[in-house]
């Protein structure tokens, strides 16, 4: 034993490595170990990537585990479970570009990554196991890896388990993965690469469409109704246990003895935002939160439990999240649940669970139920992405019918960016973007129809733009939201009136002013309008327009009067004051919300059952 960790620390010493260096050495100790053995190794990798970060409920990492323990048993191999997870150049860091030119992932984003990497590793040595994270591409991460243990061990089987993946990107980097671990096998060597769907409340094979996903309407609704009727959301995974896991680890103590000095793969490095090419400017402002954001979001599954926890539970909002779901300041108008969802911190079937034990223990009513709808909506886009695969990202859509012109103007689409449009309601959430990483769903359906909609700018810079910002950047939902916004995908065009969402959803101005101090002395009534004030009243109010605050970008959207069967023009159905009596206000509204969405219909949900793999 001495020996060996003499012989480790010979091979590794104290000098700096590049990436591929670090990974060979590392399993060069390794196999050192493992070559005094006569038996065969079966190795299972899990590759953790940028949507599991958990432990709970994880299909890929508990299928990896079962298989390994099955096999073993079996044959009396030596059995070795090497989580592993990639800082991928190509996807994270400021080497990552999109198509136009902009950061693929912020340093905020990249910084929340990093928490949540951290926290699984340590969620993992807490069960006897531990985490390799690297800085790398995929396939040469894993390449390199297999290559150290085939050089001393001549009979091994190796699979490599992730999370199933649907969209392009992501797909190229599971083919480039195959194709290193077919290259690498031979007649004593069997490797292969297992994905397994994880992501979702409702299983692929559960969809109660002809050719699964393949065969699901493009629009929401008749989804949303078909699913509810005849599919169930499988029980959760449980976390794996201690004794499992520190059983598939041989050689942990040589582990262990490895030093901190390998500066770009081991299992006690983690790369700093400098490291993945941030400036210190970024990497200072992405650690530091704005005091205006609606909460402080810290990375990982240990965080995310800990709000759902909170939310469900010790607050006991759930019960009317429907009622408050619209609002814009603070931490719970809303869930906050979608950051750790993106990033697979927290799984959506353990929130779904939750819901139901709520609705069981507690009370069951329209909100308790919404929460599981809004994510029968991530569903939705991840099965539509998965159908329409590199359509979603193209400036036709999905629906061949619809050719649009669209126009980009570079000054413009800037303004949108940076809150400078001179329309309150999209200039706040714009700029609540740019500083937090966060808006809300409101908010989001708002920027987009303005930009796509009222200035027709293609709509793909707007999505390119979230992909860059949001921390909870979800590659089905982001692009499936943005192409069907734009009215990219057959279903109906919803252009929203941005005057009129800002007085139903900010009716005193509160939000608008914590986030564009120069509207702060501007009344109620103007604040949402700001163009219509006079000369003397922008003076007296320390607004003028084109030097404070800007003037519209473009003219203000002025809706068509609604014509009757009879060709009369007048509002739509009762008048205000009509539609007023008999009306009791909904006390349980967010705060500056007016508006109650009473036509939304409640649905229901079923969690039953067990995965079978």
């Amino acid at each position: 034993k001495s020996t060996r960790r003499a012989l480790i620390l010979m091979q590794f010493g104290t000098h700096k490595t590049s990436t591929l260096q670090s990974i060979f050495r590392l399993f060069l100790a390794i196999t050192t170990m493992l070559a005094s053995t006569t038996k065969s190794l079966q190795l299972h990798i899990h590759w953790f990537r940028n949507a599991d970060l958990r432990l709970h409920d994880n299909p890929a990492l508990t299928k990896a585990i079962a298989d390994l323990s099955r096999t073993s048993a079996a044959s009396n191999k030596d059995a070795v479970l090497l989580p592993i997870y990639c800082f991928d150049p190509r996807f994270i860091g400021s080497n990552a570009k999109s198509e136009f030119g902009s950061l693929k992932c912020s340093a905020r984003r990249a910084q929340f990554m990093r928490e949540s990497v951290e926290d699984l590793r340590q969620n993992l040595k807490k069960r006897g196991s531990n985490l390799l994270v690297a800085q790398g591409k995929a396939e040469d991460v894993i390449g390199s890896l297999l290559q150290g243990i085939q050089s001393k061990q001549e009979n091994m089987s190796v699979t490599v388990y992730c999370q199933t993946e649907v969209t392009s990107e992501e797909l190229s980097v599971d083919k480039k993965v195959r194709d290193v671990l077919f290259k690498m096998q031979n007649k004593n060597n069997k490797f292969e690469l297992e994905s397994v769907w994880g992501s979702t409340l409702y299983l692929p094979q559960d969809l109660p469409f002809p050719g699964s996903y393949n065969g699901i309407p493009d629009v929401f609704t008749p989804f949303r109704n078909k699913v509810e009727k005849n599919a169930d959301i499988r029980i959760p995974f449980t976390t794996p246990k201690s004794d499992v896991l520190s059983k598939l680890v041989p050689g942990q103590n040589i582990l262990d003895a490895i030093e901190s000095d390998m500066q770009s793969c081991s299992l006690s490095f983690m790369p700093t935002l400098e490291d993945m090419g941030y400036s210190v400017e970024e990497a200072e402002e992405a650690q530091t939160a704005d005091p205006r954001g609606v909460m402080h979001f810290k990375g990982g599954e240990t965080a995310a439990l800990a709000r759902v926890k909170d939310y469900i539970w010790d607050k006991d909002l759930l019960k009317t999240y429907f009622d408050t779901r619209n609002g814009m300041i603070g931490a719970d108008y809303s869930t906050k649940f979608s950051p750790w969802l993106a990033n697979g911190c927290v799984s959506p079937r353990y929130i779904a669970t939750e819901c139901k034990r709520y609705e069981d223990e507690r009370i069951a009513n329209k909100s308790t139920y919404w929460v599981v709808f809004e994510l029968l909506w991530r569903d939705f886009f991840k099965f539509f992405a998965a159908k329409h695969g590199t359509k979603i990202f193209m400036i036709d859509g999905t629906s061949p019918q619809h050719k649009k012109k669209w126009g980009y103007d570079p000054k413009q689409f800037a303004a949108w960016k940076e809150g400078r449009t001179g329309y309150p309601l999209v200039d706040a959430n714009m700029r609540e973007l740019a500083a937090t990483g966060f808006m809300s769903n409101r908010g989001r359906q708002n920027v987009c129809s303005f930009l796509t909609i009222d200035m027709n700018t293609d709509w793909r810079r707007g999505a390119d733009y979230f992909e860059s910002e949001l921390l909870d950047y979800d590659v089905p939902s982001n692009w499936g939201n943005w192409v069907s916004g734009a009215g990219m995908t057959g279903g109906r065009l919803n252009r929203f009136n941005i005057v009129k969402q800002s007085k139903d959803y900010d009716c005193d101005g509160d939000y608008v002013r914590q986030w564009i101090p120069e509207l702060w002395d501007v009344p109620t009534e103007l604040i949402h309008t700001p163009w219509k004030m006079n000369k003397e009243q922008q003076k007296q109010y320390g607004c003028v327009l084109g030097v404070d605050y800007p003037k519209p970008i473009i003219e203000p959207f002025v809706p068509k009067p609604y014509k009757g069967k009879d060709g009369a023009k007048g509002g739509k159905g009762k008048g205000k004051g009509q539609q007023q009596r008999g009306r009791k206000e909904n006390p349980r509204l967010g705060k500056g919300q007016r508006k109650d969405m009473k036509s939304l219909k409640e649905g229901s949900y079923r969690v039953v059952g067990e995965w079978t793999a």
